[in-house]
């Protein structure tokens, strides 16, 4: 039996009274003559909702930003899912076993899945040669999958394939010529600094996208080889590049796949029946579900609204949907207010995404505000430190927090709880426990190395202020006062003869892809979700090619020589397999010489906030990684939305159960 089968009794008492619609269906009122042939039918549940910011894409293979996930992981399913604790739990395979290094993992497939098209209509079934389809595409470079991280140096062959499949897309761009020899030779042209570089293009060994470690056995049985024995990889597979594709439609879509619903094709609890660009959205319950029992919302209807950030709260109020967040610059009249307090309770805790204000190394910005200068700045390492114990994050904080700013503060990348070992979180590793219970503001360190940085970066040839270019997507309720907050209260101790930090806000549509991944700031929030239950996760926002602080294309030798060892010591905790003892305290070195060296400041674990929701968040799935978080399998529609005080009973009783 499943657990969360066993959950229905606590479900009903962790609300603390709160009916549950689908549990008390409303029938027809009957007429004078009832047929005595007709079935009285519950009405629908529906689940209403507003938002302001489009998806970029449904291609479940390359995306993994929250707001395209949440309709991906909603519509296919995964091999596993997870219980309203956080348990793994069968869904897609039925069961799986390593061999006994775990380098092999074998999963054995739930039989009669289907795939259905937007209209529900079947298409095929769901077979173990739908992963290995997955497989070549994430791992195949002309995708640009940002998922493949989660394959990379981890599954057997599907580096080496990536690698080569990405060396044919440079020899399509390369032109003949010759190196510093004279050597005939193939070129390949590259942006560095900014500006077109031409390198010799080296060869790269054939890989074949049949070696990749993801192979059909039969017709319901997958085999997954990894590189090494990887324990926690279990955790992996509900990542959605570890979703199945169906290939002769993936062949028909081409280009074309995820850019709507009927370039889809569905295998989870609901199909994306509508798709109207920035207009509405609707997911309805698909009625081939492997598990219809467990799918307790009918349909899901969401609708575009550019002021939804700002009107949501009243038309929750006016039962026009059933969530709402609370923006932050109106919580507190809200929680006074007796008509309205007894709707709002905050965001769930969770270790779901991890926060920090990151330094850019990369400078790919307008000529404004100074890239070479703060190219000089950035990699010096007192500069960075004293804007590290420069920052308070308390009233940073409170802009998105009035009630309780200081609850969602994070000291270290990886979070608190995340991962344990033999009852030891892996945040009291190493120097990590020194982060965990301190605090990195503070005043007289700030000034402290704002004063050698400012000798040293005079002598380099930097001019001061130091402009720091902050920008922020102004679809987020609170970033742009948070951003107010950070800049008033950072230049107040430091000084505005020291640094001047430019808040700019930016567009919400593609403020990923034209910010961040373009390297288009200087100093600015950032924050990564993790992939699986380990440490090693918290990593790769720092490593090689990742498109965060970009420190790998750091030219100065101090930064460079920083890095190398940074990345040594991940390595080397990487290579402990076995013994988990010493990869917790590997991987804690490792973390603590990133944030020793300022690389990043730790900020908070959940930016929520707070809201109003006809959903019992603890009845939900629950996993500090994939899309578990997401689904809305397993949960009722409640009548009224729970309180503060009814939220944190229901969260007591859910870390009791737990």
């Amino acid at each position: 039996m499943k657990r969360r089968n066993r959950l229905a009794a606590l479900t009903l008492t962790l609300v603390m009274g709160l009916s549950l619609v689908a549990c008390t269906p409303k029938q027809p009122i009957e007429s004078k003559d009832p047929d005595p042939s007709v079935t009285p039918t519950a009405e629908k549940v529906v689940y209403r909702s507003l938002y302001s910011s489009e998806v970029d894409t449904l291609n479940y293979l390359t995306t993994s930003t929250s707001k395209n996930t949440a309709i991906t992981y909603n519509v296919v399913d995964c091999l596993v899912e997870y219980d309203s604790y956080g348990n793994v739990e069968p869904a897609l395979a039925l069961s799986w076993e390593p061999n006994e290094d775990a380098t092999v993992w074998t999963f054995q497939l739930r039989q009669g899945v289907k795939w259905v098209d937007k209209d529900g209509q079947e298409v095929a079934e769901v077979t173990a040669q739908d992963w290995v389809t997955s497989a070549h595409y994430v791992c195949d470079a002309k995708n640009s999958s940002s998922n493949f991280s989660t394959y990379n140096g981890i599954v057997a062959g599907a580096k080496e394939y990536y690698n080569y499949t990405a060396y044919l897309l440079d020899l399509e761009k390369a032109v003949d010529g010759t190196d510093e020899n004279g050597n005939p030779c193939k070129l390949i042209t590259r942006q560095k600094d900014g500006k077109d570089v031409q390198e010799v293009l080296e060869p790269v060994a054939e890989a074949k996208a049949e070696d990749i470690g993801v192979k059909a056995v039969d017709q319901y049985t997958l085999e997954i080889t990894l590189t090494s024995s990887r324990a926690y990889f279990i955790s992996m597979v509900s990542f959605g590049s570890y979703m199945p594709t169906y290939a002769p439609f993936l062949e028909q879509c081409g280009d074309k796949f995820g850019t709507d619903n009927a370039t889809l094709l569905y295998c989870g609890p609901y199909i994306l029946s509508t798709f109207q660009h920035m207009q509405e959205r609707v997911l309805t319950k698909n009625p081939t579900y492997w598990e219809p029992e467990q799918v307790f919302i009918d349909e899901i209807r969401q609708t575009y609204n550019a002021e939804a950030n700002s009107i949501a709260s009243s038309m929750f109020l006016n039962g026009d949907i059933d969530q709402a967040d609370v923006p932050a610059d109106l919580l507190s009249a809200m929680m006074a207010d007796s008509a309205t307090a007894d709707q709002i309770h905050p965001a769930r805790p969770n270790t779901s995404y991890s926060y920090w204000y990151l330094f850019n190394f990369k400078a790919n910005f307008d000529a404004e505000y100074e890239p070479e200068n703060w190219t000089l700045a950035v990699n010096n390492e007192n500069f960075r430190l004293s804007m590290v114990h420069a920052l308070n994050r308390v009233p940073a904080l409170s802009t998105g927090d009035p009630v309780n700013p200081t609850g969602n503060i994070n000291n270290t990348v990886t979070p608190v709880s995340f991962s344990s070992y033999n009852g030891k979180d892996y945040t009291e590793y190493g120097g990590l426990s020194a982060y965990v219970n301190g605090d990195n503001y503070n005043e007289a360190k700030a000034l402290e190395y704002k004063e050698k940085a400012v000798a040293e970066l005079t002598a380099a040839g930097a001019t001061f202020p130091i402009k720091v270019y902050m920008p922020y997507n102004v679809s987020m309720d609170s970033w742009g006062n948070e951003c107010q907050v950070v800049k008033q209260q950072m230049e107040s101790l430091l000084g505005t003869d020291y640094i001047n930090i430019m808040i700019y806000q930016a567009g919400k549509d593609s403020f990923l892809s034209n910010v961040r991944k373009a390297g288009n700031y200087a100093f600015m929030k950032c924050n990564w979700g993790a992939d699986y239950a380990d440490p090693e996760t918290w990593t790769d926002p720092f490593t090689l090619g990742s498109s965060y602080s970009f420190i790998f294309e750091s030219t100065d030798p101090t930064t460079q020589a920083l890095y190398s060892e940074y990345l040594a010591l991940v390595d080397a905790a990487k290579a402990i397999t076995t013994d988990m003892d010493a990869r917790y305290e590997a991987f804690a070195k490792a973390e603590t010489f990133l944030l020793d060296h300022g690389f990043a400041i730790p900020f908070s674990t959940n930016a929520s906030g707070y809201s109003m929701s006809r959903l019992n968040t603890f009845e939900g799935q629950y996993a500090p990684f994939g899309g578990a978080s997401q689904r809305y399998k397993d949960q009722h529609l409640l009548d009224k939305s729970m309180s503060v005080e009814e939220f944190n009973a229901a969260y007591i009783q859910w870390q009791n159960g737990r």
